[in-house]
């Protein structure tokens, strides 16, 4: 498979990639520098909107704006101004902590996940957001990450990166409850921790892996490692699938804390790659309807 870079923009922590059907576009964050990118790759054009505040997620809105999650709470992007209005911020008494991975559900609600600026252990939590307020669903998280539904709308499945796992809940459409907790998939450690996750339409479940250089394909229903495409990279944050039909693998990365030496070796470290008609095909994004 052909590794292409998308843009040559290089972000310090790129990550939550995710594709614009409407605009032909696909979208992501620089979480540390505080900043929201979209690219067209057909217009071969590239625009950033500056949030100025470390923003961990965006998702996008039934009327064709964003929906993200900062260290100001959880609000709107006018993508025709750059306005962000926060309507609600469910850890506004929790400085240390930043939002990190977030994603709509198949209902149109906004799933995010929090943690501690210092990654200490069990000081997270993922929230469910509708109606302008946040609803505490998982507690004890550490490093909050990959999020995807399965076809039926009756699995949940959850990364949080220091456990080395992917585990699945029950899922309840209608009212977002999730239950019976348990381990769909483990990974190992050598491989790299598992980061952002996607699922395609055969159901199967995509991880970025950081420090794995590498983005891996699982059956969730064994937990059997289906595929591994390595990268030039390390530090791999997430994935999603676009372009047309959605057949195009696009991959967030980060060079944050790599040394003089490492980057040398890396200089793609930041990128967001893209492999073109790569065998397999997504669905689309969930919107986040107002």
């Amino acid at each position: 498979m052909e590794v292409e870079v998308v843009h040559g923009h290089q972000c310090e922590l790129g990550e939550g990639p995710v594709w614009d059907s409407k605009n032909n576009a696909i979208c992501w964050v620089d979480i540390l520098n505080g900043e929201i990118h979209e690219y067209s790759p057909r217009k071969k054009k590239h625009k950033m909107y500056p949030v100025k505040k470390m923003v961990g997620c965006i998702a996008l809105c039934d009327d064709n704006n964003f929906i993200l999650a900062s260290t100001s709470g959880i609000g709107f992007l006018d993508r025709e101004n750059g306005k962000i209005e926060y309507v609600d911020n469910p850890e506004s008494h929790l400085p240390e902590n930043r939002f990190n991975d977030g994603k709509c559900d198949p209902a149109g609600r906004l799933w995010v996940g929090s943690m501690s600026l210092s990654e200490a252990s069990n000081t997270g939590s993922v929230y469910l957001f509708e109606n302008n307020q946040s609803t505490l669903k998982i507690e004890k998280t550490t490093i909050s990450n990959g999020m995807a539904w399965s076809a039926d709308h009756k699995t949940f499945y959850f990364i949080d990166t220091p456990t080395q796992t992917v585990v699945g809940y029950d899922f309840e459409i209608v009212t977002g409850a999730i239950g019976n907790k348990r381990v769909i998939l483990e990974t190992e450690e050598k491989e790299g921790y598992p980061d952002g996750m996607t699922i395609d339409s055969e159901g199967m479940l995509w991880i970025a892996h950081w420090g794995g250089w590498q983005v891996t394909r699982w059956n969730p229903n064994t937990g059997e490692l289906l595929k591994r495409i390595k990268l030039p990279v390390a530090k791999i944050t997430s994935c999603t699938f676009g372009g047309k039909d959605l057949k195009d693998l696009y991959i967030t990365s980060a060079k944050v804390d790599l040394t003089d030496e490492q980057k040398k070796k890396q200089p793609l470290a930041g990128s967001l790659f893209v492999i073109k008609n790569c065998g397999y095909q997504g669905i689309s994004a969930n919107e986040f309807i107002k």
